[in-house]
């Protein structure tokens, strides 16, 4: 099946594209690899429930009532209300949840409460949820004011109260700083990332943690994942992923996290199997205050020949650390255990589906990162399967100054937005270090904003140095331009088709980009180094000196880098609220209207494989079948029915 025959969009509803994704190669690995993709695939969507739990304590009774009406309704299934409810699934689906992935505000249903209840009573079966359950979740989907946003970022209000994820009950924010402020460090150098796997409960004057493990909440998911997890230990590739594997699942069985940094140290070692995976509690964004982790997994089998890319910048780490523009105080003297590959996904899970990064750097763990390195890996099919959608989609040529905007985009956008990834991933996350006694937690709220516009710049930075043609990175400037027009483009203006009207930004990644790019077009217009252009009525924003740009880029990771280095919770705020957060309300009202006269959907999310075991006679595995899904709708449906454990 080669690129042209391969249907990568599937549908298309809201504001959201189905996307699917190639594992190249996979019918021929050999059956212990195959296997291996298997089990660890299995574990990987044995923990869906628990990030639907975790983003909001409704949200599983909700999805279970929808997916019923869905499968068991006898009406007529073109009348509006049954369409927009089957949309409205769709929608929840996505964002394994009731609140948008990306927005975090709730999403609101084109139908009403009476609908609701007229579609139920034309079901062939009684609704799976108690009368006393459908009278309290009632009011979340119908009313707007109630749990209106799962992560709240204003710090005008309490953080804890006014976000509804489902990290916290019955506490404000004060009393969660003031619970983890008094967490014993035995040892400062090696801090436990207290909190990161439970749950904070206030009962009366009592606050206690549910620790998410084998035997505490999350319990029956976990213990599947450890299922699969302990059959993947059977044909792992080595004894070192043996290892690691266990020290997984000893901390799944008792949710002690010192064993979860010591997963995390082996981890980041393990650099010799072709087949790697991500799964645990891992990153902090679903949390205002940055401590909960929501559970994710990726199951990955490395790309050999585009890996040879990132183990150039592997290599090199040291030198981009050295020649990098900040003070050298927050420089690392030895840059230690960066690795970096290109990988192939096999299976999506958790948090990282059905909307998926692109690319990922981890552990989070600072004195993990600084001690004994980190890991990067970009998603290759995924960023393929983003390009194959994209190439008939119109933004570039309604977006674009210039033809030879447009033709440098063409001829160099996705390798140069692949090494910005690269870049970000693995040198930008990788790099810098934190003065002694600065907590990792110093920045707050501004924590995730900061740290993503730091390894931004840090690729910003390096895209057009001489280095990266020399490295044979790229194969000129040119291509780096690209890079630098499509993310000035992208944070002034097109990443805000994702806003809706007279809203602010709120996630951390957007507000990063805008950041970015706003700051230096402001810094830079003594210089005319980014010109606001009005032509036809519409705007553009186009870069007339590169090289000015890129000192600029320098000039902000310097600072940026120093804020977090120090912790400078005051000059975050500052940064992040003055550039990050609100939108020009013109601007983005052109923007939004330009946008829709190309009939796009700015979200994606994307269908796994599926993949089957072939058995013989003795029951034993003999083969793993994998088959290219086409319908999201029947996905979920087969996940819900297969892997609903809480």
């Amino acid at each position: 099946m080669n690129n042209t025959e391969f249907k990568y969009q599937l549908e298309q509803f809201a504001d959201i594209k189905i996307l699917r994704y190639r594992v190249p190669h996979f019918e021929e690995l050999p059956l212990q690899q195959k296997k291996l993709l298997y089990f660890l695939g299995e574990a990987a969507l044995c923990g869906r429930d628990i990030i639907w739990d975790q983003n909001y304590k409704h949200n599983l009774k909700i999805r279970q009532l929808f997916e019923h009406i869905l499968i068991n309704y006898t009406g007529d299934k073109n009348n509006k209300p049954y369409s927009a409810l089957a949309v409205f699934l769709k929608r929840i689906w996505l964002s394994n949840g009731i609140h948008h992935h990306y927005s975090m505000d709730k999403l609101t249903p084109e139908f009403t409460e009476s609908n609701l209840l007229a579609l139920m009573k034309q079901c062939q079966s009684e609704a799976p949820i108690s009368e006393t359950e459908l009278k309290e979740i009632m009011p979340v989907i119908f009313n707007p004011g109630i749990d209106n946003k799962r992560v709240s970022l204003d710090t005008s209000s309490d953080l804890i109260k006014s976000s509804a994820n489902n990290y916290y009950q019955n506490i404000s924010q004060k009393e969660v700083e003031e619970f983890y402020n008094s967490k014993e460090q035995k040892n400062p150098s090696t801090p436990i990332s207290w909190g990161a796997n439970s749950t904070l409960i206030k009962e009366g004057e009592t606050i206690t943690e549910q620790i998410w493990h084998s035997n505490g909440k999350y319990g029956a998911a976990i213990k599947q994942i450890v299922f699969w997890l302990k059959k993947a230990l059977d044909v792992a590739e080595n004894t070192k992923q043996e290892d690691l594997l266990k020290l997984l699942i000893q901390f799944y069985e008792t949710g002690d996290l010192q064993l979860f940094d010591q997963f995390n140290i082996l981890w980041v070692s393990e650099l010799d199997a072709d087949i790697d995976f991500i799964n645990g509690f891992i990153e902090v964004y679903g949390d205002a205050m940055g401590i909960k982790a929501s559970w994710e997994a990726v199951v990955q089998l490395k790309d050999e020949e585009a890996t040879k890319r990132t183990e150039t910048i592997s290599k090199n780490a040291q030198w981009f650390e050295d020649h990098s523009p900040v003070d050298k105080r927050f420089k690392k003297s030895e840059v230690k255990g960066v690795s970096a590959r290109v990988i192939n996904a096999t299976i999506l899970g958790g948090d990282c589906h059905p909307a998926t990064p692109i690319g990922i750097n981890l552990p989070n763990a600072e004195w993990i990162r600084e001690q004994y390195g980190s890991k990067s890996v970009t998603i290759e099919n995924i960023t393929h399967a983003y390009h194959m959608a994209s190439l008939k989609g119109g933004m570039l040529d309604e977006f674009a100054y210039s033809e030879e905007e447009k033709e440098r985009a063409k001829q160099y956008g996705y390798d140069s937005g692949n090494l910005h990834t690269d870049l970000h991933e693995c040198l930008g996350h990788g790099s810098g270090k934190l003065l002694p006694d600065v907590s990792t937690e110093a920045l707050k709220n501004y924590g995730s904003t900061i740290e993503e516009a730091r390894a931004d710049l840090f690729a910003l930075y390096y895209m057009i140095d001489p280095k990266i043609v020399e490295l044979g990175l790229l194969p000129n400037e040119d291509a780096a331009k690209s890079e630098y027009d499509n993310y000035i483009r992208n944070g002034l203006m097109t990443q805000l088709v994702r806003i809706e009207p007279e809203k602010n930004l709120e996630e951390s990644h957007m507000r990063n980009r805008q950041l970015i790019a706003k700051w230096a077009y402001e810094n830079g217009k003594t210089e005319n180094i980014i010109e606001r252009v009005s032509e036809n009525n519409k705007t553009y924003f186009v870069i007339r000196d590169y090289h000015k740009l890129r000192n600029l880029f320098g000039q902000l990771l310097a600072e940026v880098q120093r804020i977090k280095s120090e912790g400078d919770f005051n000059a975050a705020q500052e940064l992040v609220e003055t550039y990050g957060v609100k939108i020009e309300p013109a601007l983005h009202s052109e923007v939004l209207e330009r946008y829709k006269k190309l009939n796009l959907a700015p979200y994606a999310g994307f269908v796994n494989p599926q993949y089957t075991p072939v058995f013989d006679k003795d029951n034993n595995i003999t083969d793993i079948k994998i088959e290219y899904v086409d319908s999201f709708a029947s996905q979920m449906l087969h996940y819900s029915s297969n892997y609903s454990f809480l």
